[in-house]
């Protein structure tokens, strides 16, 4: 069998998720192919799954395809190809899309999902995936292709609706939900044997039900509990604990993503909602150095002491894989396109999450219904700039940028039309040959 880990100089994520499948009986003697654009970042990544590898026993063979030259043959004959990119990295690109907006008067948590950062964001990353669809579509037609590159909506969408390639978005907000609410509210005991539906889109995927292991609804409990947990000064989760309180369910990611994903916490008019709901300013930029001053110091420590045992962890990409492989069924929650309307009240053309089972025949989305009408209310004010970016990368339509950047709720809340034009085109010029040409 053969694994593609497209973005293999992403060394943690890479360490993780084959690591994850290192551990896997089923997996473990498979080729990792691991490609890069970066020689040095590719090294390392070897260096590290090739210490791995011989800790387990030595089973796997590594293999290693540096630069655009040689995609094909890192993607040729895969079975399975994992993409972890990230176009344009922290520098020169993350950069952009904080500095330019703030000009504007515009300030983001995040940017990788949505807001002005996740539509350019999208659209630098589109033509690398374009590039790789249609190289998967000649040398490895049948392989299944798990992204976990965000902006997981734009980016799954894009890839489901517009190549041949078998694609599933995977994030693992999903997975963590229910027992990060339940932890927080001092709720732990509920936990096991619980059950769980978690339905909407990524990033914004809506806790459904939350039941005990007896199937007592706990939501009354969480609710009453929120309340009082909101603004006590050790509580980070604010933005999300009052989802429940005005909209009556807690969502799947965390307060300082969910902040920039609506209208209603970070307005200039009112800077004092920053320190009430503790939103954390320009976060990514900060997570990004001392992510990458950590990286150093930890590749260190490696060279120098060893890599520690790897524990398999609770991503869905080795099980999957497990899964297809061995004809076992497994439940996942999983970005796909909404199809035949399996959330029945949001666009067939979104790009869902939804609960989706995995056998031998492949990735199977299960039918929901309708949202609360407030859920897919909020969904909708992330879905339309998700699928205008899309709709701008496939025409190539400057208009499209303009009106995506127009419907996102946070930048149509702090910006005029006019402005929004201008930071675009800021942006766009900014960014120059990152991005393709738009008329």
């Amino acid at each position: 069998m053969k694994i593609t880990f497209m973005g293999a100089g992403s060394t943690v994520f890479a360490r993780n998720v084959i690591g994850d499948c290192m551990c896997s009986e089923i997996l473990r003697e498979s080729e990792f192919a691991l490609y890069d654009i970066d020689g040095d970042r590719l090294r390392e990544s070897e260096t590290i799954l090739g210490a791995m590898n011989e800790n387990m026993g030595g089973k796997a063979k590594i293999t290693c395809y540096l630069g655009v030259e040689n995609r094909k043959a890192a993607l040729k004959n895969a079975d399975f190809v994992i993409n972890a990119i990230q176009v344009g990295l922290y520098d020169p690109c993350t950069i952009t899309d904080f500095e330019v907006p703030k000009k504007y008067g515009l300030r983001q948590t995040i940017a990788d999902t949505l807001g002005i950062g996740g539509i350019m964001r999208a659209l630098r990353t589109m033509p690398v995936m374009e590039d790789f669809a249609r190289d998967m579509e000649e040398v490895c037609p049948d392989a299944w292709f798990l992204n976990y590159t965000n902006p997981m909506a734009m980016l799954s969408g894009f890839m489901q609706r517009y190549t041949g390639v078998k694609t599933i978005g995977l994030c693992h907000s999903v997975q963590v939900c229910r027992k990060s609410l339940l932890k927080q509210l001092g709720m732990e005991e509920y936990y096991e044997g619980g059950k769980e539906l978690i339905a909407g889109i990524n990033h914004m995927a809506w806790l459904l039900e939350c039941r005990d292991k007896n199937g007592r609804d706990l939501y009354p409990m969480i609710k009453e509990r929120a309340k009082k947990r909101i603004f006590e000064d050790d509580c980070k989760d604010r933005v999300r604990l009052d989802y429940i309180d005005k909209f009556g369910y807690y969502c799947t990611e965390s307060s300082e993503h969910n902040a920039e994903y609506n209208m209603f916490y970070i307005k200039s008019r009112y800077p004092e909602l920053i320190e009430k709901y503790k939103i954390p300013l320009d976060e990514y930029p900060r997570r990004c150095v001392d992510q990458i001053e950590g990286w150093k110091k930890e590749f260190e420590e490696i060279k120098t002491n060893g890599v520690k045992k790897h524990e398999r962890s609770k991503e869905y990409g080795s099980h999957i894989m497990e899964s297809i492989v061995t004809d076992t069924p497994y439940k996942i929650g999983g970005n796909v396109i909404n199809k035949n309307h399996i959330i029945s009240n949001l666009p067939e053309e979104a790009c869902v999450e939804v609960p989706c089972l995995v056998d031998g025949q492949g990735i199977h989305p299960t039918y929901v219904g309708s949202l609360p009408v407030q859920c897919a209310a909020m969904n909708m004010t992330n879905i339309n700039p998700q699928l205008l970016t899309i709709e701008a990368f496939v025409t190539k339509k400057k208009e499209h940028i303009y009106q995506a950047a127009m419907l996102d709720p946070h930048t149509g809340s702090e910006l005029d039309i006019d402005t929004i034009i201008k930071m675009c085109d800021d942006l766009i010029e900014t960014h120059g040959s990152w991005l393709p040409k738009f008329n």
